[in-house]
């Protein structure tokens, strides 16, 4: 599957919305498109999805390595790939924009913000594309998308003042019909604030789809995908992994629900809805927004179950918000306090800022349901909640890079209950091992 990335020169230079006006202008050409997102992000990928009508698929060297990177890729479907970069072009040591194309070799598409700069625009490209000379980055600075650029002469004066080897590939009008709101950990997700589709519309207009189509190229070195289970076809033994699916808990990879699909019978259950935990032989509570639902937590009955089920030793996996759903208490930032499952010895208290932001290492001290003693996995973290400890909780991990639960350890472990602020990717073994563990 053919492919580009679309790289922007800061953040906030409005990538995520280039990148939805790309989706919808193929797909108006006839194109099917696969969204992916370059970096560890669960919000854009929701807007993605919206508008391609497939999920998004996660690509990062640090979650995944090469060749998980690649297997990703390549489990994508369509006609063309359109990946969005995370920050800047060459920002972050994990796993930069420029270090996901240049592990694909796909060329990028440069999305620059043009509303005060015509010929600055093209000067921008250049400095992009020499810095990848001068730093020795076998990067492909193909062409540039003019993000909030005007028609006429000014569309004409940035088209004209770029070279011949960068190409001009339409603009991205400004209107605030375009804007997503901001709240903490991000953009509202795409089916609470969806980016109006007439301006959507009018935006994917600006592109040149012919040209985008003609810059895409083939991922080198790709690895060819494992067919995933279908769910329909599991045998009456598969073990049961009950997955938390609501407002509560929406920061999943589907990677990881392809990879427990392949291992496992999946059901979902919605906490905040009122559902019950349905029977299983394992439970995961993925991360999202408990906070903002903590009242309809605290008065639904799964959190009660699955207390009863961790204590009766089923494994249960909460991953950030998860953790916070599994611990005896939330307080939110207006100061109300709400009992949780009460499973893990902590008290969470949302902050007014973020308290980690990064990717993470972790080393196993102990077996737990993710990693066997000695064992290390790779994550990401962003929370602005933190967590307070009894004197005698137990942690299955020091960490070696990030700042976990108390800055040198996370995983709290009970029972065979992990709760811990890293996200991990299927690719890197967790769901692997907490499947071996049903």
């Amino acid at each position: 599957m053919k492919g580009f990335v679309l790289g922007g020169v800061s953040s906030g230079v409005g990538k995520t919305v280039a990148t939805l006006a790309t989706v919808r202008a193929l797909g108006n050409a006839g194109l099917d498109v696969q969204p992916a997102k370059a970096g560890p992000d669960f919000i854009d990928p929701s807007h993605h999805a919206r508008v391609a009508g497939r999920p998004s698929r996660t690509l990062d060297l640090w979650l995944q390595g090469e060749s998980g990177l690649r297997r990703n890729y390549a489990r994508g479907e369509g006609d063309i790939c359109v990946v969005e970069g995370v920050m800047g072009l060459y920002d972050g040591d994990g796993s930069s924009t420029a270090a996901v194309a240049e592990a694909l070799d796909l060329p990028v598409v440069l999305v620059v913000d043009a509303s005060a700069g015509m010929e600055s625009v093209a000067a921008t490209a250049l400095g992009f594309q020499a810095y990848a000379e001068r730093a020795g980055r076998d990067i492909d600075v193909a062409g540039v998308v003019a993000q909030r650029a005007h028609g006429g002469r000014h569309e004409r004066g940035i088209r004209e003042a770029l070279p011949d080897d960068i190409a001009y590939l339409g603009r991205v009008g400004p209107d605030d019909a375009l804007t997503v709101p901001e709240r903490h950990l991000g953009l509202h997700m795409g089916d609470e604030s969806p980016i109006d589709d007439d301006a959507l519309d009018a935006a994917a207009e600006g592109l040149r789809t012919d040209r985008l189509v003609d810059v895409a190229r083939e991922p080198a070195g790709a690895t060819g995908a494992t067919e995933s289970a279908d769910p329909t076809e599991s045998t009456d033994d598969a073990p049961r992994v009950a997955v938390a699916r609501d407002d509560a808990f929406r920061f999943v990879y589907p990677a990881t629900i392809e990879r427990l699909r392949e291992r496992a019978t999946v059901g979902t259950f919605a906490p905040t809805a009122g559902d019950p935990l349905p029977p299983c032989d394992g439970v995961y509570l993925p991360g999202g927004y408990p906070e903002l639902h903590a009242a309809s937590l605290a008065e639904s009955p799964a959190l009660d179950d699955v207390a009863d089920a961790a204590a009766d030793g089923v494994p249960v996996l909460g991953e950030c918000g998860g953790l916070m759903a599994l611990a005896e208490s939330l307080t939110t930032v207006e100061g109300d306090t709400h009992a949780m499952a009460g499973v893990l010895p902590a008290a969470v208290e949302m902050r007014e800022r973020y308290q980690a932001l990064d990717h993470v290492e972790l080393r196993a001290t102990r077996d737990g349901p993710t990693a066997a003693t000695g064992t290390t996995l790779r994550g990401h973290e962003f929370h602005y909640s933190s967590a307070t400890v009894d004197d005698d909780a137990r942690f299955a991990f020091d960490v070696e890079r990030g700042e976990g639960i108390d800055g040198d350890r996370d995983g709290l472990i009970e029972h065979r209950t992990l709760g811990t602020y890293a996200h991990v990717h299927a690719e890197r073994g967790a769901f692997d091992a907490f499947c071996d563990r049903l």
